[in-house]
């Protein structure tokens, strides 16, 4: 299966991995509409939308760069016509934009509580909302959030309860329009990382270039995201993937590929549920 003439709208594409995911279905020859906002470049943050997209190209896909903000319903749905009109439909929607605080109660501000559920809830609702009539007419139609699958435990919320409510807020998208739209054919699933990802996020806010070696690259998801959009859609919705399984499944066996410092040991990324970690044959060292 192959993305090749398929087309992907990607929010947050700019780096990491959405760029990774651009990139990795830019080798089979498909159309990535990179949305961001990203316009200029940022002293601490790699990429633009634009940079994005020449990457895209010179991997072998066509791109189109849009600069745009998740939270703006107008800016969404012209970024949806754009993608209309330059490649004439939509296949895919993979929503990774995604805003971050790992911040207790009384050191949250208001408007980075806002900002977080903007971005994360109510951007991948909105992205969703303005997609989905397009992607009705596609063959095998995709919605892909980047959203780790739902447990309760007091353990996520305790620490950053404003964070984990938005992040939740896309697993329940999933959850929701999976079952809503299953008779329109359109999967919907969400895909989370078994360790931590080396992301500008895992750089500037959890611990820099020392917790960046006990990460993996951006390849795994993307590689992890590519096999779930080839998919059958009808035979592969409301799931709540994890990168690592979705790849032994698909016969992969060497993961030290993907490890930034294979020396290094992996740690376990949030919000994995116990079940998660005791089954996987992936030693890792938890963050909780």
């Amino acid at each position: 299966m192959t993305l090749g003439g398929k087309t992907l709208l990607i929010t947050g594409g700019t780096r990491g991995i959405g760029l990774a995911i651009a990139l990795r279905a830019a080798r089979d020859g498909a159309n990535v509409v990179i949305l961001g906002k990203t316009a200029e470049p940022h002293p601490k943050l790699p990429g633009t939308v634009f940079s994005a997209a020449e990457q895209v190209r010179a991997a072998g896909g066509a791109a189109l760069a849009i600069v745009g903000d998740v939270r703006s319903e107008e800016q969404v749905l012209a970024a949806v016509a754009q993608t209309l009109e330059r490649f004439g439909g939509l296949d895919v929607l993979v929503n990774n934009a995604s805003a971050i605080a790992l911040t207790g109660t009384l050191d949250t501000e208001l408007k980075r509580y806002d900002l977080m559920h903007q971005v994360n809830a109510r951007g991948t609702f909105l992205c969703s909302k303005a997609c989905v009539p397009l992607l009705r007419r596609a063959g095998n139609p995709h919605i892909l959030n980047l959203a780790p699958p739902l447990d309760l435990q007091p353990k996520w919320f305790a620490p950053h309860p404003a964070y984990t409510m938005a992040k939740f807020g896309m697993s329940l998208c999933t959850l929701g329009m999976a079952e809503e739209f299953r008779a329109d054919g359109i999967a919907v699933n969400s895909l989370w990382p078994l360790t931590a990802i080396d992301t500008a996020a895992v750089r500037n806010l959890l611990g820099g270039e020392a917790m960046t070696r006990a990460c993996r690259r951006p390849e795994i998801m993307a590689d992890a995201a590519h096999a779930i959009l080839t998919r059958p859609a009808r035979d592969c919705t409301g799931n709540f993937f994890i990168d690592e399984e979705v790849l032994r499944a698909e016969g992969v066996t060497d993961f030290v590929q993907y490890a930034v410092d294979p020396k290094v040991p992996l740690v376990a990324d949030y919000f994995l549920p116990d079940a998660v970690l005791e089954r996987t044959p992936t030693k890792l060292k938890r963050f909780l």
